[in-house]
């Protein structure tokens, strides 16, 4: 594989240990050799996006990340720092750095992580290193897996509205939010299943990377549920905690041996583009990003947030939580059947599913590319509903060991507002013309002569549904899959819902064994969009948005109480509660949606 290694200088919060590797001071070269930093610092992206090509200053993306990690074993580098600074991988990216990590280790390069806090997620990278190390007077933390779930019939019922949904399976628990006070015995039982399963995931990788037995990791998390340096130390949850100018020194002591800096490991890339040059950047502009390959290559095509019908979004006004659109997709799955130098295909999937038509036009899209090139499927943090649904469409299938996987069912349904609109002195008059006009009502709930023909066309979709997993997955049982059951991915691999645990590194090098292929590319689809086609997208909302009056305070009002209450509840979730709000305002277009419950908030 080409190597993706990006060079820069490490830059913001690494203090002492970045200025002196900036400023070239080594420490003599002995048989430790050369120490590299990894900064993790904010989220890394798993698609190509915004403007940076336009810079040619893009970005490392995730993959080229662990890439970059896993070519450090041939560079002849003794160690690498792993330094957090804030941490934003979810925790099957986690799995996936931490597997590079191994590999790593594996060919005697050492890895020490570094921290000023550690908690759940900075202990779980760091259980894959020879050490762990945090800042003096830093803190521990990790009190075990927390989830908290939302139930909202009581609070939609108290402005007057009332949730009519179906849902096909009963496992699914994708209404019960809206329509419920509390949850199913059924969907109690699936999303306890599926903790146990992420539960045991985080044991497992704590124990092994820690040396300790049960006993010994119960004994830690209830001794540091909150700790300091010392007390974790003695917990065995870190091995030291020195000032981070001391690091160096700590190496040395560590390893026996003096200590030099290579250039760090996916750094920031400098632009190439001469910002002081006006007519530059105004050619630059008129340029069609490229992503034509130029040798052999493996397409990456990522399926990343809700699934639409038509175009692909970055987000809207809850900010984030863009959606994937079955056109964009078809589309670039169009031009990579046509690409004779694509030898293969990828698909990387971190959807928790929407619409069904869509994920339906994807499964189609690539059953056609499969009829010429291989297709393999990556499953980041999950593939749900209509997410596996697309997943199902490919040849062979891997997972993370906690990627959340399954939510075989449908929901469909609607919100009636009556109450509200008293509440609010509405009078809404509703006029139909048709004999199913008015099926859609926001006045009233399904008579039971509706609900059956809802009913009805969702078991349609659920039967379609379910023949595609069947078809995709031979020898899957449904009986114990379906209906709406979510799993974890070492879960799903027991039960035949997907192939192999691994991550998208894994997937890629697995089919370009397949193909015979040594020397390749991998280029990520859809490719990055040309100014003209993101202005495009900017300009419709841009020429359509209010500019004054009672719409333009109520979308001030949405806006400054959505950055309130993820002021309150934090980013991380924040993140889920935007995501079950942008299926709610899907829910306006699309009346049956394969998706599977959003506001999980794991902590």
């Amino acid at each position: 594989m080409r190597a993706n290694m990006f060079r820069g200088q490490v830059t913001g919060a690494v203090g002492a240990l970045a200025l002196m590797m900036s400023a070239g001071l080594a420490f003599g070269q002995g048989e430790a050799g050369k120490w590299a930093v990894l900064e993790l610092d904010g989220p890394v992206l798993e698609a190509p996006e915004g403007f940076e090509w336009l810079f040619g200053a893009e970005k490392p993306l995730f993959r080229q990340m662990i890439e970059s990690v896993r070519e450090a074993r041939d560079n002849d580098l003794g160690g690498i720092v792993v330094q957090v600074k804030d941490l934003q991988l979810n925790g099957t990216q986690i799995e996936e750095l931490g597997a590079a990590l191994r590999y790593v280790r594996e060919g005697g390069t050492k890895v020490h992580v570094f921290a000023e806090n550690f908690g759940p997620a900075e202990l779980t990278l760091g259980a894959y290193a020879d050490q762990i190390v945090m800042q003096s007077g830093g803190s521990v933390t990790l009190p075990g897996m927390h989830m908290e779930e939302m139930f909202l019939a009581d609070t939609l019922g108290w402005v007057g509205v009332k949730a009519d949904f179906v849902q096909v399976g009963d496992y699914k628990g994708a209404s019960e939010m809206f329509a419920r006070s509390a949850p199913s015995p059924t969907w109690d039982e699936s999303i306890n299943t599926m903790l146990d399963g992420l539960y045991a995931n985080q044991r497992a990788t704590l124990k092994a990377g820690r040396k300790l037995d049960d006993a010994g990791l119960d004994a830690a998390m209830k001794s540091a549920w909150m700790a300091s340096g010392q007390s974790a130390i003695e917990a065995k949850l870190i091995d030291a905690q020195i000032d981070l100018p001391d690091l160096p020194a700590h190496l040395e002591k560590v390893t026996g041996a003096k200590v030099s800096w290579a250039a760090p490991i996916a750094g920031e890339p400098e632009s190439s583009l001469d910002m002081s040059n006006p007519f530059a950047l105004l050619a630059k502009l008129g340029q069609q990003p490229d992503n034509t390959p130029t040798g052999p290559t493996i397409a990456v095509v990522h399926i990343t947030g809700s699934i639409v019908d038509g175009e692909s979004s970055a987000g809207g006004l809850l900010g984030g939580g863009g959606s994937v659109g079955s056109r964009t997709i078809r589309k670039a799955l169009s031009e990579i059947e046509k690409e004779e130098l694509v030898k293969g295909v990828v698909v990387r999937i971190d959807s928790p599913g929407g619409s069904a038509t869509a994920s339906e036009m994807i499964w189609q899209g690539l059953k056609r590319v499969a009829k010429t090139k291989p297709v393999y499927v990556s499953i980041g943090s999950m593939a749900a509903s209509g997410g596996y649904y697309i997943a199902v469409g490919g040849d062979k299938v891997f997972a993370n060991p906690s990627s959340i996987v399954g939510s075989i069912g449908v929901v469909g349904g609607k919100f009636v507002m009556q109450g509200l609109y008293d509440m609010v002195k509405a009078g809404v008059v509703e006029r139909s013309r048709g004999p199913m006009a008015s099926m859609m009502s926001t006045k009233s709930v399904w008579s039971p002569q509706e609900r059956e023909l809802v009913r009805q066309k969702m078991t349609e979709t659920y039967d379609l549904f379910a023949s595609r997993v069947s078809a995709g997955r031979p020898g899957i049982d449904l009986k114990k899959t379906a209906e709406g059951r979510l799993f974890a991915g070492t879960q799903a691999r027991e039960l035949k819902m997907v192939d192999e645990i691994g991550g998208l590194h894994d997937a890629v090098t697995a089919l370009a064994s397949k193909l015979g292929l040594e020397d390749y590319e991998v280029r990520d689809y859809p490719g990055p969009r040309s100014l003209d086609e993101m202005l495009k997208g900017f300009l419709p909302g841009m020429a359509s948005a209010p500019v004054g009056g009672a719409s333009a305070n109520a979308a001030n009002v949405a806006s400054i109480g959505l950055a309130g209450l993820e002021a309150i509840m934090g980013p991380r979730a924040f993140a889920q509660v935007r995501s079950q709000l942008s299926a709610l305002i899907q829910m306006r277009e699309e009346r049956v949606m394969l998706v599977m419950p959003r506001i999980v908030v794991v902590k």
